[in-house]
């Protein structure tokens, strides 16, 4: 075999620091109106991609891509093979390549991701390196485009579309459909090819990382591994791979925009996606084999936010604005997004940028503390160092061979405090917060950022606080996120995330649980004791038997599939309580109701709780944090725990309890058997309702009141997408959320919500302030005795909230501690009053609630039944948003139908429903009026198509079966036959044309009416 002799290279002196991720890209797409073939498209492509300086290369066959592969590394490595070297080389260090698991597709994954750089033994005995891609440098790689790559496999010839060689391996494969052709019949036939024919030839596509699929209007693109593993997770045998197809179709990806808009176009997926920098930084830095074998490619979102933060990192270090809020921001990426594999990615480039000393990776709770490890550890075994103790923590910081550690805010703030003057503290350190919209608050947060000199603050959120939801208590000038990190670098909201399908919609049940006689349902009534309605043994009975009865339907038992390992049947759930109270209620309901069922009929119920020493102020919608040691609990609601995790023993052969560690254990156990779908219902007041991740959980029970934070992030367990079974996450609510979750889902769903609490000048506070002082001097000065009247007990309790809530805010200037006029002992002394006077109302408010009990009746009736999809959320988004006043109101449905138009469910629809809305009379019935117009727009669109084309009789039939599918198909008769008549002699390119143009009419005319009225 003769080799050429190696490509002198153009070495770049200075290389631009680009974004992999373009800002906002603008389509070069152009109105081409012409039939456009698969060949064509193909051409195009390879055109494209020349222009974008990839190299051609005319390789067809094994031989030659061999040879090809062999020039390529002796240019990226400078150096020239013998004959037998290469042989020695090209079998030992391509060809073969040894997995723990037998498959040859994760072992090469691994030999491009992790081990790239293997050694050749020249023929003088003497080792060699050999780098297959260069990661440091990736402009050293060289980039080829190959087409119509023929395989022969005995059976039959396989001819691959478009293959981009990176030095001469096969790292990128795009299989191409003609325009019309459904998307996933190229992900089909990508699957056949894997089964078929990717293992011959030595196997060298099996180093395809990537692959793209795409019909000229729709473009995606997944990596090979995480494929397979889905298969092999999901489908019990071989006769079953293909209806895996469907499963793991879900797990391909689109291309965005920084600003998250989607690039289906292939001519647009092209230039940016598969621009030459873009497609090499993805393939050396955005990519993750984790410990399983699985090759993540990472987001667009992700790669964005991760670039946003390390170019924050490089322009503030430069700047020198270290060591304030200038130098970090925070990334707002919606929950069940991929934020772990974000940080990830993030803390390990960042960990390796020149003069970073150390990267500390911020959680706030213990529970969290477990998982980030866990998954940090699945990313890449012993990457990130956890610590026990703060002792611990202190070693690791002074470890230099420690670059990642993952502590909690507790911890690192305990050390702050006792290691005063540690070098640490002027290092070049890079201080990452997970869940930074619960830690940005309180002392430890200032205290950590004092102490800390020459640092980059970085969060990681998927529901921030913005001035819009933000609390009134807390530090003035610590509200927000954005006040404690800096600005917003990246989003990536709900909206987003239905959209693109990277989490599942919700569909949410609203239910009355209880109704009064008269007729009151169970919204919360001044002066009635809904606590005591909640709590009632009838309502709790009732609740459990709806739970019973509705599981199977909820939790989809009736569907089975391959998970972990092994064949279960349908999904499991959360119960979410209002309070350990609640929680062990509803426990032993469960117990009661299910003692005379068999076995096989009863679910498997857990519980856990414990002791949430600071429960987060009303207002806020945080959820409280619950505390890994439960020896705080009351006496008896620890013995009660006791008696549920000695259930939970007894059920799994465990031997856990409520000592510090023994309830350690038993959370681990606990999630591992939610997440591994060993029980099936958990009960909780607020653990597990943030941070727990399990794909296996589907329905979440709702009995307690929720909102903001708590709301989406609780919602939010359910939405993990995991196969085509899992089409949403149930919320089942027992109470009325239903304007909660509206605005909720508004706020976070509004990338334009605002992070920054407008202060007022400081001295119109001091005014208000001085003034409220003067107020409570004059109507009660010191020493105050006892305040009998009830009205003037309400007047201070009001004016000395008022003081205290200015006080706070004041606080915040510099100014404020040469000006404050009230000594500090009189300060405590009014506080003692306010303290004692607040409580005793709140006890008498308490006692004087008219009890209902005994005007309830408890029964389960479903009010409410709503998809939480992208028209909704966006819906919201926009009512909340722009809301008008009275004499604007016919503005609204337009509004509202602009919203939805963006929605790629709705799309070719907008006119239609805006056309509607101008003509409804004012006081018709809507639907029917709805229903007759689209009727008619229907008819007159398919006469319009019909006489265009001069279809033939059979026409409007076949249009009309074919909109109760859903789809035009173009196979068998059904399309030929209403063609128009042609010539018999030199029609076929003609005829193949109005075929497709038929087909493309009809299929925008059942698309554009699909979901309108009745056919």
């Amino acid at each position: 075999m003769s080799t050429a002799a190696p490509r002198p290279r153009i070495e770049p002196v200075i290389v631009s620091d680009e974004f992999t991720v373009v800002g906002l890209y603008h389509s070069i797409h152009g109105e081409e109106q012409n039939y456009q073939s698969e060949a064509a498209l193909e051409d195009d492509l390879i055109k494209q991609l020349c222009a974008q300086a990839y190299e051609y290369a005319d390789i067809h066959d094994r031989d030659g891509l061999e040879a090809n592969l062999r020039v390529q590394l002796e240019a990226l490595n400078d150096y020239r093979f013998s004959d037998e070297e290469w042989k020695r080389f090209y079998r030992h260090s391509i060809v073969e390549a040894p997995s723990a698991d037998g498959n040859p597709v994760i072992a090469k994954a691994r030999r491009i991701q992790e081990d790239h750089v293997q050694v050749l033994t020249r023929d003088d005995g003497t080792p060699k390196n050999i780098s297959l891609i260069d990661k440091t440098n990736i402009h050293r790689n060289n980039v080829q485009v190959i087409h119509q790559y023929a395989v022969d496999t005995g059976l039959r010839l396989n001819r691959y579309d478009v293959t981009v060689l990176v030095n001469g391996l096969p790292l990128v494969h795009i299989e191409l459909k003609r325009r019309g052709e459904d998307l996933r019949q190229a992900f089909n036939q990508i699957d056949r090819y894997q089964r078929d024919s990717f293992h011959a030839g030595d196997g060298l596509f099996g180093y395809v990382q990537i692959f793209v699929i795409s019909n000229g209007a729709h473009t995606k693109y997944y990596s090979n591994t995480v494929r397979l593993a889905h298969i092999r997770e999901n489908v019990g045998g071989r006769r079953e791979v293909a209806a895996a197809n469907t499963h793991s179709y879900e797990f391909t990806s689109w291309w965005t925009d920084a600003a998250n808009n989607q690039i289906p176009d292939l001519a647009d997926f092209a230039a940016t996606f598969l621009a030459k920098r873009t497609i090499l930084a993805i393939l050396t830095r955005y990519c993750v084999l984790n410990t399983s074998g699985q090759l993540l490619v990472m987001r667009p979102y992700q790669i964005a936010a991760t670039e946003a933060i390390l170019q924050r990192i490089k322009t503030s270090t430069m700047n020198r604005q270290t060591g304030s809020v200038t130098a970090g921001g925070y990334i707002w990426h919606t929950t069940g997004s991929g934020k772990t594999l974000t940080s990830f990615k993030t803390a390990k480039l960042a960990a390796g940028m020149e003069g970073v000393d150390k990267v500390l990776f911020v959680v706030d709770r213990k529970d969290l503390d477990h998982q980030t490890i866990r998954e940090y550890n699945a990313y890449a075994e012993g990457t990130v160092s956890a610590n026990q103790s703060t002792r611990q923590l202190a070693q690791q910081i002074d470890d230099q061979s420690v670059p990642i550690i993952v502590t909690t805010i507790q911890k690192l703030a305990t050390f702050v405090k006792s290691h005063h003057g540690h070098a640490i503290y002027s290092g070049h350190v890079v201080l990452v917060f997970d869940e930074c919209h619960r830690s940005q608050f309180g002392d430890m947060h200032t205290d950590i950022t004092r102490a800390f000199r020459n640092y980059h603050l970085f969060g990681f959120t998927g529901t921030p606080i913005f001035a819009e939801n933000a609390s009134s208590s807390g530090k003035a000038n610590l509200r927000t996120t954005q006040q404690a990190f800096g600005d917003q670098l990246h989003s990536y909201t709900i909206v987003d995330a239905i959209r693109d399908k990277t989490v599942l919609p919700f569909r949410v049940d609203y239910l009355n649980s209880f109704r009064v006689r008269d007729g009151i349902d169970n919204h919360d009534v001044e002066g009635i004791d809904t606590d005591s309605a909640y709590m009632n043994p009838k309502r709790i009975t009732a609740v459990v038997s709806y739970i019973l009865e509705h599981f199977d339907q909820k939790t989809k038992r009736h569907a089975s599939f391959q998970y972990k390992k092994r064949r279960v049947s349908g999904f499991n759930s959360l119960f979410a309580t209002s309070s350990i109270k609640a929680a062990r209620a509803y426990y032993q309901e469960f117990k009661r109701q299910q003692a005379d069922l068999p076995e096989a009929r009863r679910l498997s119920v857990g519980i856990i709780y414990s002791y949430a020493p600071n429960a987060d102020a009303p207002g806020t919608g945080l959820l409280s944090e619950e505390t890994m040691d439960p020896s705080a609990l009351s006496q008896d609601d620890r013995a009660f725990l006791d008696d549920a995790i000695a259930d939970y023993n007894q059920r799994f052969g465990t031997n856990f309890g409520t000592d510090a560690s023994g309830f350690e254990g038993y959370y681990e156990s606990l999630s591992k058997a939610l997440t591994d779908k060993r029980i099936d219902l958990v009960i909780v007041v607020d653990m597990f309702l943030t941070g727990f991740d399990s794909k296996s959980l589907n329905t979440l029970w709702v009995d307690k009141n929720l909102r903001a934070h708590g709301l989406i992030q609780a919602f939010s367990r359910t939405n993990r997408i995991l196969n085509s079974v899992k089409t949403y996450g149930n919320v089942v609510c027992f109470r009325n959320l239903e304007e909660a979750t509206n605005d909720a889902i508004a706020l976070f769903g509004n990338k334009e919500a605002r992070g920054q609490v407008l202060l007022r000048p400081y001295g119109e506070y001091l005014s208000n302030y001085l003034e409220t002082i003067d107020q409570l001097r004059l109507d009660f000065p010191l020493p105050i005795g006892s305040i009998a009247s009830e009205k003037e007990q309400k007047r201070f309790i009001v004016l000395m909230g008022q003081m205290l809530r200015l006080r706070n805010i004041l606080t915040s200037f510099d100014d404020f501690e040469t000006d404050d006029p009230v000594p500090s002992r009189d300060l405590e002394d009014y506080r003692s009053v306010y303290l004692d006077l607040y409580h005793e109302a709140r006890e008498r408010v308490k006692a004087e609630k008219e009890p209902i009990a005994d005007d309830l009746v408890f029964e389960m009736e479903l009010v409410k039944q709503v998809d939480i999809n992208v028209d909704y959320v966006l819906m919201l988004v926009e009512h909340h948003r722009g809301e008008k006043g009275d004499g604007e109101d016919r503005e609204i449905p337009v509004d509202i139908v602009r919203a939805l138009a963006s929605s790629p469910t709705l799309r070719g629809k907008r006119d239609l429903i805006e056309e509607f809305y101008r003509r409804v009379s004012l006081d018709g019935d809507v639907p029917t009026e709805f229903e007759a117009f689209i009727a008619a727009r229907r008819e007159s669109e398919l006469a319009a198509i019909i006489e265009a084309e001069r279809l033939r009789e059979g026409a409007r039939e076949f249009a009309y079966e074919s909109l109760r599918e859903g789809y035009v198909s173009d196979e068998g008769t059904g399309l030929s036959s209403i063609l128009p008549p042609m010539r018999r002699f030199g029609a076929g390119a003609g005829r193949e044309a109005v075929r497709i143009r038929v087909l493309e009419a009809l299929r925008s005319w059942v698309e554009r009416f699909t979901g309108l009225g009745r056919v």
